[in-house]
């Protein structure tokens, strides 16, 4: 199966899971209105946030030292990697946890609400941040169609058998959220069980040289997974950050509209972001080997089909977008235009390559720390200026700012630390400089 056939897999795989999730979300506003559709995205996001910390970064890294220990034969050094990883996910969800059971009185948190879901949300992040960590090393191993299927489909299935579970048993929105989340738990522990078997299992057919394992490779774990756990949480977890951010800025209401077309653009991004992945291995190995023609082609590659699944899934938005809108019921329909400037977002990003990647091949992942910084500073005072008379555009024109501030601002800080245009004009004109080094 080719590389490319794979991302078509993959792709597909994940239209059929978003197939699902929009069902679920338009029954969901169906049912319980916008008011309650606002309370089960937040409550999504402050999952994923969660679930994205609870690996401490390595999740962002196990692509890249599954591709490095694979390359060299070093399987000891990758098991023990998916141990410290799995561990700190059991023991940041503990110390997590002690720290909500702290907080949540001192913050109002009702027993008959928000800590109710508490148990349930976080075997849910849990099982998510397992899931993160064996997709990407299942990545590197090149198996992709097993590392995405996990989130991409089986996460999608598991949120609709939730939602029905809860239906049927009760017709409360409170009560039917904590019975979902519970139902979400249990689901998505089995798929997490599942994905770590396979990843188990693709880590012994790894080639075993001999070599013993690097007593200081931990540290070097650590140098490259802080920086990437605040890039993936400021840049794939974005719109997570900005929903719990405009809870306090806008209505309900409008925090439901904002919230599936930020879903669905999480959505949109996840395709393009196969479509990366899938190639990526590739561009590591070709660093790996110091083949120069073949990392700036593989590079050239990479952008080239990202930024043009973006422009397909912009197109797709401006012409399809009312008639996804409009499952949800009256009102979604003011999501149109701020759906599109979402995707013309997607765009930007894509054009604009790999820069954290090249960074990190540069051994200076740490770089990366003030473009995130720009466009987090830029989300905040946008969000502040433009929500308020903006309401729904603002808030996606906020979005807009925040990425385009972020992804100029990384590739300028690529290109100075490793001479490299990473962007896709590269592949057109001008001569890229050697492959990092």
């Amino acid at each position: 199966m080719t590389r490319l056939s794979q991302s078509g897999m993959i792709f597909a795989a994940r239209i059929a899971g978003a197939g699902l999730m929009f069902l679920v979300q338009a029954a969901i506003a169906r049912a319980w209105g916008g008011p309650g559709l606002a309370d089960y995205l937040l409550l999504i996001s402050a999952v994923n946030i969660a679930a994205m910390l609870m690996p401490l970064g390595f999740q962002t890294i196990g692509s890249y030292f599954a591709v490095e220990y694979r390359t060299l034969g070093r399987r000891e050094d990758l098991r023990r990697f998916l141990v410290r990883a799995h561990g700190q996910v059991l023991l940041t969800a503990a110390c997590l946890g002690v720290l909500a059971l702290i907080a949540g009185p001192v913050a109002g948190w009702l027993p008959g609400t928000m800590m109710q879901l508490m148990l349930p949300g976080f075997i849910l992040s849990v099982a998510m941040g397992s899931v993160f960590i064996n997709g990407a090393v299942l990545v590197g191993l090149k198996r992709p169609v097993t590392g995405f299927m996990a989130d991409g489909l089986g996460r999608p299935v598991v949120v609709l058998a939730g939602f029905a579970i809860a239906i049927m048993l009760t017709d409360s929105v409170a009560q039917g959220l904590l019975r979902m989340t519970w139902a979400m738990a249990a689901g998505y522990s089995f798929v997490a069980v599942l994905c770590l078997l396979a990843t188990v299992r693709a880590v012994r057919g790894v080639d075993a040289t001999g070599l013993q394992p690097v007593p200081d490779e931990p540290r070097r774990w650590w140098r490259f997974a802080v920086p990437w756990a605040i890039i993936a949480i400021a840049t794939e977890f974005l719109f997570d950050l900005q929903m719990l951010l405009l809870a306090g800025l806008m209505e309900k209401p409008d925090l439901a509209v904002f919230g599936v077309c930020a879903r669905i653009f999480a959505l949109a991004a996840f395709g393009v972001t196969a479509v990366q992945m899938v190639l990526m291995p590739g561009l590591m190995e070709a660093d790996a080997q110091r083949d120069v023609a073949s990392f700036r082609q593989r590079l050239g590659d990479a952008n080239l089909a990202a930024t043009a699944a973006a422009m397909a899934l912009t197109l797709a938005a401006l012409a399809g977008g009312p008639l996804l809108l409009s499952l949800f019921g009256p009102g979604f329909e003011a999501g149109r235009w701020p759906l599109v400037i979402l995707c013309v977002a997607l765009v930007v990003r894509s054009f604009f390559g790999p820069a954290e990647l090249v960074l990190s091949l540069k051994n200076r992942p740490w770089a990366a720390m003030p473009a995130i910084a720009a466009g987090l500073m830029s989300l905040l005072a946008a969000s502040l200026w433009l929500v308020p008379p903006l309401g729904v555009t603002g808030a996606a024109l906020a979005a807009l700012v925040s990425i385009s501030v972020w992804s100029v601002a990384r590739w300028c800080k690529a290109r100075s630390v490793s001479g490299l245009d990473v962007s896709l004009l590269a592949r057109f004109v001008g001569k890229p400089a050697a492959v990092v080094k």
